[in-house]
């Protein structure tokens, strides 16, 4: 998702919160009225309290919820202007109600308020204007509102509503200055990662055959000699490309390192992703087999023996490269430099009896 997508899906989900917020207030109101009239001395009959006061306000707050709550399931561009729109209309019930409590006016601040949560100072502005113009309205025609209404009401309210503005537009640019330091933040650390990704790929791998090269080998070495320590076995492989010194005699060092590359290409398609396939030196790659039986890895090592073998090169006027591998299982008791020169032996028997063969403790293939 962009992050474009990410924010509207975030507001999305907001305004469903608030929405479904309305409706504990309403609540709320319902239980508190209901409470006044049981355990306080209430001035208004039964009659009038449950009509009045207490049924045909609640169903009118929750119908407005109601009606904000279609309008952005269906018409989701609206979303913003019906759910201040709504909060606006409970505020002014809820003050109209409740106006012999002197506070109860801070009600009209909650919107305003509200609208920082978006970080957008049109949608504080235009909840500002809403409650500006629902200020008016009650003013000019609610008579219970200018029943308790005092001249200090008069200045203070709008005074409390423009700085309410104020520090709403505050907080969203501190917001978007905090929010933009930590995408700043967040980008350099990426961009850090990224660096030393890249920086790690570079230690680890040869640049030219883009498979691990002599030191990272040694590592991968060293773990797998613990594993093998603890049971679990591996196999090791030593691949040669056979008279690579005549092939850059005669065809160049461009082309040596072609072919280079096309033989590392070969190792990295056939060994399977659990394989560490490095450039260990020149011509000359080491491969360790995991999770494989030895009759598996030998498997392996003959198929890349016979793909090269058989694979024609337009450098070399469409002649073919073998390679000589000497394979060998790790056994317990085995040392790091005893099973390395154990295969190297092997590798060099292979060139000794004819070049392109794989040899083993136990056999050789040969290419015929």
């Amino acid at each position: 998702m962009s992050p474009s997508g990410t924010s509207a899906y975030r507001q999305a989900k907001w305004i469903k919160r608030f929405l479904q917020t309305y409706w504990l207030v309403i609540a709320l109101h319902f239980l508190a009225q209901l409470a006044a009239y049981t355990f306080l001395p209430y001035e208004r009959g039964a009659h009038e309290f449950y009509y009045g006061v207490l049924l045909y306000p609640t169903l009118l707050m929750g119908a407005v919820v109601g009606i904000a709550q279609w309008i952005d399931h269906r018409v989701s561009k609206y979303s913003f202007l019906t759910l201040f729109m709504a909060g606006t209309i409970i505020a002014m019930i809820i003050i109209h109600l409740n106006m012999d409590i002197r506070i109860i006016a801070a009600l009209m601040l909650l919107p305003i308020f509200a609208s920082a949560i978006f970080y957008r100072l049109d949608l504080t502005f235009f909840t500002f204007a809403l409650q500006a113009v629902a200020f008016f309205v009650m003013y000019r025609w609610d008579y219970w509102f200018k029943y308790f209404f005092s001249s200090f009401d008069l200045i203070a309210i709008p005074i409390f509503l423009v700085v309410g503005t104020l520090v709403a537009s505050i907080m969203i640019i501190n917001g978007r200055e905090l929010v933009s330091d930590l995408e700043a933040s967040l980008t350099a650390k990426q961009d850090l990662l990224i660096e030393n990704a890249i920086m790690r790929k570079l230690s680890t791998t040869d640049a030219l055959t883009d498979l691990y090269n002599h030191i990272s080998f040694h590592e991968f070495y060293d773990r797998a000699l613990e594993y093998g320590d603890q049971g679990a076995p591996f196999h090791l492989a030593l691949i040669d490309i056979d008279n690579f010194k005549l092939i850059n005699d005669k065809y160049g060092h461009r082309t040596g390192d072609i072919i280079l590359s096309r033989v590392a290409k070969a190792i990295r398609d056939i060994t399977s992703p659990a394989d560490i396939a490095a450039r260990y030196g020149g011509e000359e790659f080491a491969v360790l087999f995991f999770e494989k039986t030895f009759e598996e890895a030998e498997a392996i090592a003959e198929k890349i023996r016979l793909r090269l073998s058989e694979t024609p090169h337009e450098e070399m006027d469409g002649a073919a490269v073998t390679v000589s591998i000497g394979l060998k299982s790790y056994s317990q008791g085995n040392t790091k430099e005893l099973l390395f020169e154990e295969v190297d032996a092997l590798l060099y028997a292979a060139k000794h009896e004819g070049k392109n063969k794989v040899r083993t403790p136990y056999a050789s293939t040969i290419f015929t």
